[in-house]
């Protein structure tokens, strides 16, 4: 596989976190929230994220995936070991990216069974042309086409997560 130019900047990355930030502030404004980050890929999106939002916040992370090599597949695994209670609080869901909506959908109902007061769900990707089932992403940093993508936290079997830029994919990958 080939890692292509760059499809969305560094630069275009933080002006986006800062505005998602500023909504979820708005939005939370004299509540305290439990931010759950996805594992591995919303690793850094989340670390960015939280240190913008302007309300009090707790952070946690869930190990997910339903990836195999660069396709979803339909069998999701969760290793869901949050050690803070949902029950009665508000939760903010951070993702990097929603794509069939299946693994969303999962997640929304683990979490919905725990009976927290609300959940958001926040995705920096969204790529609703592979959309399979319906589900609500509350804020999306940017909409993509059907494109597999790696940086910012994303990976292809555990690589490429370091880079700074996100990058489209094609074919095999292989350093440049």
């Amino acid at each position: 596989m080939e890692v292509t130019g760059i499809l969305i900047s560094e630069r275009e990355i933080n002006k986006r976190v800062n505005s998602l930030a500023r909504r979820i502030s708005r939005d939370y404004a004299g509540k305290y929230i439990i931010v759950l980050c996805i594992l591995n890929g919303a690793f850094m999106f989340a670390s960015d994220l939280v240190k913008k939002i302007k309300v009090p916040l707790e952070i946690d992370f869930i190990s997910l995936s339903s990836y195999s090599g660069m396709e979803s597949s339909e069998e999701i695994v969760v290793d869901f070991t949050s050690r803070v209670s949902l029950k009665n609080k508000h939760v903010l869901i951070v993702e990097d990216i929603v794509d069939t909506g299946l693994t969303a959908k999962y997640l929304l109902e683990c979490i919905g069974d725990k009976q927290p007061a609300s959940i958001k769900f926040c995705s920096l990707l969204d790529k609703p042309s592979r959309r399979k089932v319906d589900v609500k992403i509350d804020y999306i940093g940017f909409t993509i086409e059907d494109i597999f993508v790696v940086g910012y936290g994303m990976d292809y079997e555990n690589e490429y997560r370091n880079l700074t830029n996100i990058h489209g994919c094609k074919g095999e990958i292989e350093w440049t």
